[in-house]
């Protein structure tokens, strides 16, 4: 029998979802979304405060919450690609840093940091595919963990960057390092993961049912 209907849609689906992939098998949603979140995290580095503590600057930014977003809107893999993607590009030499841009901003302690927002949205993105449940609480502990891998990759940066290569001879101690780098700043960001998770409650099935319809 000559299948009609059913063997036409079956057709245009598979088509579809042709069109829909690059050649390594990567959606092309997927890359626009990639884009997206890496130009977010670009923007989000202008909209900082500046928090001066002693001899000291701390940036305070909205990178950390796209970071997240990212994490759990993309996936833990997208996500972290999102925000790779942004790294590259500022160390490629494009001012979307938030003080500038290029390959010297690896000398920088708070290169660091700036590592963290990836490990942030991979963390954050992991768990929330991992934990049962699709509430508001289980996102929020999983920005919470995150903040705590974002912290610590800025954190371990800092202080071996700092020691060891930019000021041998006078050097920043444990007591000063988590006072001015991580107290300072870190009730801010765990507003910005309550935000961020209850920001993901509302996009996530949006996301989610337009990969379902793609």
């Amino acid at each position: 029998m000559e299948r009609k209907d059913g063997g036409g849609k079956v057709g245009m689906d598979r088509e579809r979802m042709k069109n829909d992939r690059t050649g390594t098998g990567i959606r092309t949603t997927d890359i626009v979304y990639c884009g997206m979140f890496a130009s977010l995290m670009a923007v989000g580095a202008f909209i900082k405060i500046m928090l001066p503590i002693g001899i000291w600057e701390v940036t305070f930014s909205l990178q950390f919450f796209f970071a997240l977003l990212a994490g759990f809107l993309l996936g833990s893999k997208r996500g972290l690609a999102a925000v790779g993607c942004y790294l590259l590009i500022g160390l490629a030499g494009v001012p979307v840093f938030a003080h500038g841009g290029g390959l010297m901003y690896l000398m920088k302690p708070t290169f660091g940091f700036l590592i963290g927002f990836a490990a942030a949205a991979y963390v954050a993105g992991r768990i929330a595919e991992t934990l049962p449940g699709s509430g508001y609480f289980k996102l929020l502990f999983a920005a919470f963990w995150g903040e705590m891998a974002y912290y610590l990759c800025g954190l371990v940066y800092y202080f071996l960057m700092f020691n060891l290569v930019v000021s041998r001879d006078v050097g920043i101690g444990l007591a000063e390092l988590i006072s001015v780098w991580f107290l300072s700043t870190v009730i801010p960001d765990f507003v910005l993961c309550v935000l961020a998770a209850g920001a993901a409650l509302r996009l996530r099935p949006v996301i989610l049912r337009e990969k379902a319809y793609r």
